[in-house]
């Protein structure tokens, strides 16, 4: 562990091209943290609290990744040294890994990755994303584990394996923005009116009929509308962003269990219970003994 004043910097060796950096910095200070990187080697850095600051080119270029985001760095023209700012209280999880170690996980599926077509070239690739729930407790659980040295590395690249998998893990539906349904911009601003009353009604949520009345769009389209914006039927959408907000809840520490079931809508602890058990693998206890 390399501790400095402002922050703390962990680095986990899962081969000889490939490891993990915990960058965290808990204080009221900004952390700065360089590490030379070159042209080999593709770069996953995910935030999953505060914001940091990538810098480029001598600091004359930024890019920015605030809480629940992430950053993919592929560049085989020019070395991109790692020289991120966190601003207080910010925790930044890193992947690196050489091309050659990236490719070999991908074989025999590389064209599903854009940047490992054999069209896509010799070129730079710089993408960021949203963290989705499920990435977003993976790394939460990289970040907090406390596992006995001896079983740290397994745990560790089995973890990021799976983080791996989730990032690029696309919908093979067709292209969204061909879709003769998003050309229409009112239906587009009906689906966002009932994606944003269903959040603010989690905990008592209106019925289809109901939701279709108040947004003025037939059941049929509200359906086949949500989907094809939001990758997801109307209630699994839900039910994603229910368990997200339960997990942020319970990792607060100022609700218990029981609290945190009735504030996404629960009447029982068990049924809340089983629900985050099937999303999350594990019960709310045990994940927050895990973190």
């Amino acid at each position: 562990m390399k501790s400095i004043a402002e922050g703390s910097v962990k680095e986990i060796k899962l081969e000889n091209d490939f490891y993990l950096l915990r960058i965290q910095n808990d204080s009221n200070e900004l952390f700065a943290f360089e590490r030379f990187l070159d042209k080999t080697v593709i770069q996953m850095h995910f935030s999953l609290k505060g914001e940091a600051v990538f810098n480029f080119n001598n600091r004359s270029y930024q890019l920015q990744v605030t809480e629940e985001n992430s950053l993919l760095l592929y560049n085989t023209q020019k070395d991109l040294p790692l020289d991120v700012v966190l601003q207080p209280n910010t925790w930044v999880v890193s992947v690196i890994m050489s091309i050659q170690k990236f490719h070999s996980l991908f074989s025999s599926d590389a064209g599903h990755i854009p940047f490992l077509d054999p069209s896509f070239g010799e070129k730079k690739y710089y993408g960021q994303e949203l963290l989705t729930p499920a990435m977003a407790v993976v790394i939460s659980q990289l970040m907090s584990n406390v596992l006995h040295p001896s079983m740290e590395k397994l745990y560790v690249k089995a973890k990021v394996y799976e983080l791996i998998a989730l990032y690029f893990n696309k919908n093979n539906d067709a292209d969204l923005q061909q879709c003769p349904f998003l050309a229409d911009e009112e239906n587009v601003r009906k689906i966002k009116l009932a994606k944003d009353i269903i959040i603010e009604r989690m905990a008592e949520p209106p019925t289809l009929n109901e939701l279709s009345e108040e947004i003025g769009l037939g059941v049929k389209k509200l359906k086949e509308g949500f989907k094809q914006i939001y990758g997801d039927s109307v209630y699994g959408f839900l039910l994603d962003h229910k368990m997200d907000y339960a997990r942020k809840l319970l990792e607060s520490g100022s609700y218990n269990v029981n609290e945190v079931g009735l504030k996404v809508g629960y009447s029982t602890a068990s049924h809340f219970i089983a629900s985050f058990k099937k999303k999350y693998g594990t019960t709310p206890k045990k994940y927050l003994s895990s973190i």
